[in-house]
């Protein structure tokens, strides 16, 4: 019986504070087939307001948070201090993961600026 969930935030490590507005979409991955099953916005704390997943809607497989990282660093100015009129380093970030036990709590931050990310399995 599932009764886990899944969780994430984003932090703008560049500007030391939390990513408000991102948009993140989850995924769940099958083969090669990747469904949309979720999406938000981060809010002022770089949160969602609720859990990607939980209850029922947990299940084991393979999953993928696609978090839009351009657009926030170009509307929060970031963009700009990219040389050029070229795409941005980092826009889309795509991070795919498994969960083995829907019963656990999930939990996959996303720590971004302009030029590097990184993520790690939270609490």
């Amino acid at each position: 019986m599932a009764g886990g969930r899944l969780s994430t935030h984003v932090l703008d490590t560049a500007r030391g504070k939390p990513a408000e507005g991102v948009v993140i979409t989850l995924y769940r991955i099958d083969g090669t087939a990747r469904t949309e099953i979720a999406r938000t916005v981060t809010n002022h704390d770089g949160r969602t307001d609720q859990p990607m997943l939980s209850g029922d809607g947990m299940a084991a497989g393979v999953y993928e948070l696609v978090f839009a990282a351009g657009d926030y660093l170009r509307a929060s100015g970031q963009a700009d201090v990219q040389a050029g009129a070229g795409p941005l380093f980092l826009d889309e970030i795509p991070i795919r993961f498994g969960i083995p036990d829907p019963a656990q709590h999930y939990h996959v931050p996303l720590l971004i600026s302009p030029f590097a990310y990184s993520t790690y399995r939270g609490s």
